[in-house]
């Protein structure tokens, strides 16, 4: 498994430009990288609608990959409203610096959040890892992707893996991309929250070992 730190990122340094073509290239060159038949690309959240818009970038150049499979985990179709506060220019960063900067505002996130969680999750857990500049220029980012229909010409066996106990905008998401893609499955983990991978590991290795190889974006 190859699990890269997305531009900015951990030890990865900043993008050349915060704009979605810059960073959806650098990932695009290290899906050509590492790329082969018998790979996965799995996507979680964001990751996957980034991962998404390289595969797009290497079709427009004539270069797509061929993987085995595309996973995505708990993805979003559709920029919900509440993303807009959080990537305005003049209100974005008071915004966030009030919901997940300080620790009273992440525990009333996390109160207010309790149903789409398990009771020991923390959904606001990585939000004190990472520079506010650095995720509030990833959601300006995400703001620049068009619509799903900008991944429709994807031909590539897709498992769309969920929570059961997931946001309603990522349920709807689920169908909006059954509908774009018509070989997609759709996994539901019951349990699970909007975080799988932490809330229940073991139901996602399941669906990822029906191929031996995956690559984490």
């Amino acid at each position: 498994m190859f699990a890269p730190d997305l531009p900015g990122c951990g030890r990865s340094p900043a993008p050349k430009e915060w704009r979605l073509a810059a960073v959806a290239d650098e990932i695009a060159e290290l899906m050509e990288e590492l790329a082969g038949p018998a790979l996965t690309l799995l996507g979680n959240c964001s990751g996957g609608l980034l991962g998404l818009s390289a595969i797009k970038r290497l079709q427009q150049s004539g270069r797509p990959p061929d993987w085995e499979r595309i996973v995505l985990i708990d993805p979003l179709a559709y920029w919900p409203w509440y993303f807009s506060v959080f990537a305005s220019e003049t209100i974005g960063r008071y915004a966030y610096a009030c919901s997940f900067q300080n620790p009273i505002g992440r525990w009333l996130v996390n109160a207010s959040l309790s149903r789409q969680r398990k009771r020991d999750t923390d959904l606001t857990e990585g939000f004190d890892s990472i520079p506010a500049r650095v995720t509030l220029a990833y959601l300006r980012i995400l703001r620049e992707i068009p619509g799903p229909e900008a991944f429709s010409g994807i031909q590539a066996p897709i498992t769309i893996v969920h929570g059961a106990k997931t946001f309603a905008s990522v349920r709807k998401s689920a169908a909006v991309y059954q509908r774009l893609w018509p070989q997609a499955e759709i996994e539901e983990l019951t349990g699970a929250g909007h975080l799988p991978l932490t809330e229940t590991p073991e139901a996602v290795v399941q669906v990822l070992l029906r191929r031996q190889e995956c690559r984490s974006v």
